[in-house]
């Protein structure tokens, strides 16, 4: 396919994101397999293009002065593709599959407009009720922190150090370049792509079949780096899913102790058992909701994962679509899972032991807030410092995450080019 025929299935695919309502993933899976022809550098290029519409909707929007999906997508090609109005209308004038060219008003309009010219939530791309929050939270920086999310995020891999190593992990992908992790101790990256350019599918790799490394962003990482869990100890993973923070944990605890992964979902946790088989994890007991009760686990934890459920507004680079479906009503359903997951979680945690509470999420009603409201009702458990934890494992001459208290930290694409993580730790102190 020519760049005109990539334009317009890109158009058609906003259209029917915009009329289902329905994850651009999903749609660009059932887009492919209507359209066979299509090869892998075509669909690479038309996902690409959607998805940069949709991280950058409103600012490509008032730019060029027109929702339609055509406008939007010849306007993410100006901004984020190289070309300028003339330059693909040169490009386009031979297709007979392009899609119809732009009036004269939008693009007048797009080269007239300067995005710092734009209302501030315009700037950040976030839609007014979620920019408030922002610009509470992260004070002078929540244009910074908005803007970040629309860029294309990179492909992060965790070296499985129960299998290899990250020399060994490296050599074996070293045509993709990755890089070593600007933070996390055993991930690699592999930097975004421009324009149509594909990210490798790594799981098609040797590696990942033998279950050297997996897929996982180094936010998430981490995350699980942070749970500071000891060889030996008794750790439960409350809200396990798919078990990407379960593998990671067993590898840091390097297959001692013994790992309880539970989650409430036995559809979100049934693809842990090949991801642990595949990856030689030995310590880890699968905890199946209806299978057999908890109950022998209550006050006995050394640490008590709670990878909660949330709004998922840390992963708004990879779901943008997301961030324009978001609803106050869907916060508060959010908030109230979690603080039932707390208090459910907390009753596993021996004295003296820890809770680890964990979201995707940058918003402060999920994050915070939550911490500090269970602290409050919940006597026997006091706040301590992620900020000391972090020091001991990366220094303090990597980036470093956005604290409002100094106490737990918020990992996001603008601090730390991670997806967006809160962390929070409390201790039980009876």
């Amino acid at each position: 396919m020519r760049l005109g025929g990539r334009l317009e299935a890109a158009i058609s695919v906003i259209q029917e994101i915009e009329r289902t309502k329905r994850p651009i993933s999903e749609t660009l899976k059932d887009w492919g397999n209507s359209h066979r022809f299509a090869g892998s550098g075509d669909r690479a290029a038309i996902g690409n293009l959607v998805y940069d519409v949709f991280r950058k909707r409103r600012s490509l929007a008032w730019r060029i002065d027109d929702e339609t999906p055509s406008s939007l997508a010849h306007a993410a090609l100006f901004n984020d593709w190289g070309y300028t109005p003339k330059t693909l209308q040169e490009v386009l004038k031979e297709d007979k599959f392009a899609p119809p060219a732009l009036s004269d008003h939008c693009i007048q309009s797009y080269q007239n407009r300067l995005l710092k010219d734009a209302p501030e939530a315009v700037q950040a791309d976030l839609p007014d009720w979620i920019s408030e929050i922002f610009s509470k939270n992260f004070e002078e920086d929540w244009i910074k922190e908005g803007q970040a999310f629309t860029k294309r995020p990179p492909l992060d891999i965790r070296v499985n150090t129960l299998k290899a190593t990250i020399e060994k992990v490296e050599k074996a992908l070293s045509r993709n370049r990755p890089k070593k992790s600007a933070i996390a101790l055993n991930g690699l990256r592999i930097a975004a792509g421009e324009g149509p350019k594909r990210i490798p599918n790594l799981q098609a790799e040797e590696g990942y079949k033998k279950g050297w490394f997996e897929i996982q962003d180094e936010g998430s990482q981490i995350a699980a780096e942070l749970v500071f869990a000891k060889p030996g100890e008794q750790v439960l993973d409350f809200c396990a899913g798919a078990g990407g923070k379960t593998l990671a944990l067993s590898a840091i605890m390097g297959n001692k102790g013994q790992i309880h992964a539970y989650d409430a979902d036995k559809q979100r946790l049934s693809a842990i058992y090949d991801r642990l088989n595949r990856a030689g994890c030995r310590n880890v007991q699968v905890h199946n909701p209806d299978g057999e009760s908890l109950n022998s686990l209550l006050g006995r934890m050394d640490r008590v994962l709670v990878d909660a459920p949330c709004t998922g507004t840390g992963t708004w680079r990879r779901h943008p679509e997301a961030k324009w479906k978001l609803t106050p009503e869907a916060v508060g359903k959010r908030m109230q899972e979690q603080e039932d997951a707390l208090q459910e979680a907390a009753t596993f945690v021996r004295p003296g032991g820890y809770l680890i509470y964990v979201t995707c999420s940058i918003l402060p009603h999920e994050n915070e807030n939550q911490l500090v409201k269970f602290a409050e009702t919940n006597p026997d458990f006091e706040i301590v410092s992620v900020g000391e934890v972090w020091q001991d494992l990366y220094g303090f001459d990597k980036a470093q995450p956005w604290s409002s208290d100094l106490s737990s930290i918020t990992l996001t694409p603008s601090a730390t080019k991670t997806d967006g993580f809160y962390i929070g730790v409390l201790w039980r102190n009876d």
